[in-house]
C-alpha cells in the first residue's frame, strides 16, 4: 500500500496508464462461455480465465482495488456480505471445532453458526457483548480453531481490543475473522492489526447506492487465501459482472461519501443525546458513547450507523415516531446514500444474555441528505413519541 491518500489510490488505480486507449471504467463482460483460438488453449490458465463462473475484468479489478484498501494480499468477492462470513468459517472450521464470537453477532451470522455449522459438527461459544480481552480469550478452548470479531457489534456497537485479540490468537493458533463493514476498510483495516481475514459487506458502503449485494474477504497470507479460494470454487460462489461493475464505480468515490455521512452522522447523534426522549446514543465515535476510547486510540474514522436508546416506550411509540418521519426510509441495509430507521428491541431476544435497556431501541442510518434537514424530520419524529407514550 503506497504513502498515498485512500482517495487518491481508489482513483488512480483507473487512470494508470500503459494500457492503452481505453474507457475509464473496465468493460461488463457478460459471458459463460470463453473461446479460444486453438484446443490446446482451453485449459491454459495463463491466458485469463476459462470459463464465465471465473473473475472478469471488472470483477478483477474490484478485487484489485479491496485489496488494496485492505493491505491485504489478496481478496475475494462472494454474493452477499454474509457470505463474506460464512465463507471463511466453512474454510476454517472442521467438524469437531469451535467458533467463539460475541452474543451481539449480527442475525443472521449467528443463524448460520448454531443452524448450518451445528448441523456438521462445529459448535459455537458466545462470550458476553461487553467481555474484557482476557473474559474473551477466557472462552478459548483446544477446540477453539476461529474468533470471529465483530466490532463494534451489531445494534449495541460494543467495542472489542482488536490487536491485542488478534495478537493472543496468533499465538495460540486461533484464526481470526473481522466483520469490518461499519469500518468500511477505510476507518479500520484488520489485517494490519494482526487479524487473519477481515470481511465487509460491500453491499453497504462500497456500492453505496443500495443497488446490489456483494460481500469481500481480504486475507493477510497465502495459506488462509488459499483456503478462501478453495472454499468457494468448491462451492460455485461468484459475483455477476454487473455487480462488480456498479461495485467498483462505488469505491472510486468511497472515502468523500464515508467521512461526509459520518460528519452528518455525528451532528445527528449530539443532537439526539441532548434530547429528554432519548436515554442513550449508542455510537463510538461520540465522546462519552460505547466503547469511545477504543475507537479513539483504533479507528481514523466513523461509520454512519448508530443506536438509539429512547427513554421507555414501547414497540407502538417507536412506530409512531418512524411513521410521522419523511425523510428516513423505513428499509434494512445501511451504506447507501439515503438515511434509514429500524426498530431493532425485538432483535435483542435472539442473544443469551440480553441488555437491559431504558427503552426502546432503533437504529438510524444518516445519509447525504442536509443535516438540518433531518433534524426537522426528527423532531416531527419525536412530537409523534411523546403523543403516543402520554
Amino acid at each position: 500500500m503506497s504513502d498515498r491518500s485512500d482517495r487518491t489510490r481508489l482513483i488512480a488505480s483507473a487512470t494508470r496508464r500503459g494500457r492503452g486507449r481505453r474507457a475509464v471504467a473496465p468493460p461488463v463482460e457478460r459471458a459463460s462461455t470463453l473461446l479460444n483460438d486453438a484446443p490446446a488453449d482451453m485449459r491454459d490458465g495463463t491466458l485469463g480465465p476459462v470459463y464465465g463462473i471465473e473473475d472478469l475484468t471488472a470483477a478483477r479489478e474490484l478485487r484489485a482495488a479491496l485489496a488494496d484498501l485492505e493491505g491485504a494480499t489478496d481478496a475475494f468477492l462472494v454474493p452477499s456480505g454474509l457470505a463474506a462470513v460464512t465463507v471463511p468459517l466453512t474454510a476454517l472450521a472442521r467438524p469437531g471445532d469451535e467458533v467463539v464470537t460475541t452474543d451481539a453477532l449480527y442475525g443472521p451470522s449467528r443463524r448460520f453458526l448454531t443452524r448450518h455449522m451445528k448441523a456438521r459438527g462445529v459448535t459455537t461459544a458466545f462470550h458476553a457483548a461487553d467481555a474484557r480481552t482476557d473474559d474473551i480469550l477466557a472462552c478459548l478452548t483446544d477446540r477453539t480453531r476461529v474468533l470471529l470479531i465483530e466490532s463494534p457489534a451489531s445494534l449495541t456497537f460494543e467495542m472489542l481490543d482488536v490487536p491485542a485479540l488478534a495478537a493472543a490468537c496468533r499465538a495460540r493458533g486461533v484464526r481470526t475473522v473481522m466483520d469490518n463493514t461499519w469500518a468500511a476498510g477505510l476507518a479500520f483495516r484488520p489485517l494490519a492489526h494482526g487479524v487473519d481475514v477481515s470481511v465487509q459487506a460491500v453491499t453497504k458502503y462500497v456500492g453505496g447506492h443500495s443497488d446490489l449485494l456483494m460481500g469481500s474477504i481480504a486475507v493477510a497470507g497465502p495459506e488462509v487465501g488459499r483456503a478462501i479460494a478453495e472454499t468457494i470454487e468448491d462451492l460455485g460462489w461468484r459475483v455477476s459482472p454487473d455487480d462488480a461493475w456498479l461495485a467498483l464505480r462505488g469505491i472510486r468515490t468511497l472515502p468523500l461519501r464515508y467521512e461526509e455521512q459520518a460528519r452528518s452522522a455525528k451532528t445527528v447523534a449530539t443532537w439526539l443525546q441532548a434530547r429528554p426522549e432519548v436515554a442513550r446514543i449508542l455510537y463510538p465515535a461520540l465522546p462519552g458513547s460505547v466503547g469511545h476510547d477504543l475507537w479513539r486510540r483504533d479507528y481514523t474514522g466513523a461509520a454512519s450507523l448508530f443506536g438509539v436508546v429512547m427513554h421507555g416506550g414501547d414497540e407502538a411509540a417507536a412506530h409512531a415516531l418512524m411513521s410521522a418521519l419523511e425523510l428516513f426510509g423505513l428499509g434494512y441495509s445501511w451504506g447507501g446514500f439515503e438515511s434509514l430507521i429500524t426498530h431493532e428491541t425485538g432483535q435483542l431476544a435472539f442473544r443469551n444474555h440480553p441488555p437491559i435497556l431504558q427503552g426502546e431501541l432503533l437504529r438510524l442510518h444518516i445519509g447525504l441528505e442536509s443535516p438540518a434537514d433531518l433534524l426537522a424530520d426528527l423532531e416531527i419524529g419525536l412530537a409523534a413519541w411523546r403523543a403516543a407514550i402520554r
